[in-house]
């Protein structure tokens, strides 16, 4: 396991994740019905966001190195990340925000900030590689 590769895409992954909601955060707060004022200001959601950054880096990396042979590169990791995130995350929040009742506009906002997330690990995992070529 390239651990480096691991937590730089998940650092990467992390601040592309703040600032796509920071730039975003009125569109998505009223796709979500939340009301600022009443949300909790708890630092939790960030910690989690990062660990499941961390999560997904990791199993991109086993996927990567896997489906490559251990020659990865950056066009595979970039493959990887998007047939992930269509397969997985855009179909699994097409549902779930269908029965929540919420509106297209949350699914395309959610959707764009995984598809940036998976396409930012998928690339810094293809570059750096999946195997840890020290160890």
């Amino acid at each position: 396991m390239n651990w480096l590769a691991v937590i730089v895409a998940a650092v990467v992954a992390w601040l592309f994740g703040a600032a796509w909601y920071m730039g975003l955060s009125k569109p998505w707060l009223k796709a979500t019905r939340l009301d600022p004022a009443t949300m909790s200001k708890s630092p939790l959601p960030f910690v989690i966001s990062f660990v499941a950054d961390i999560v997904m880096a990791l199993v991109m990396s086993l996927i990567v190195a896997a489906m490559t042979g251990g020659e990865p590169s950056l066009v595979a990791g970039l493959v990887f990340g998007f047939v992930l995130w269509f397969g997985f995350v855009a179909t699994t929040l097409s549902v779930n925000h269908r029965y929540q009742g919420f509106d297209w506009d949350l699914t395309i906002n959610d959707c764009g900030h995984w598809l940036g997330v998976l396409l930012i690990i998928g690339a810094v995992i293809g570059w750096f590689g999946a195997a840890d070529v020290a160890g």
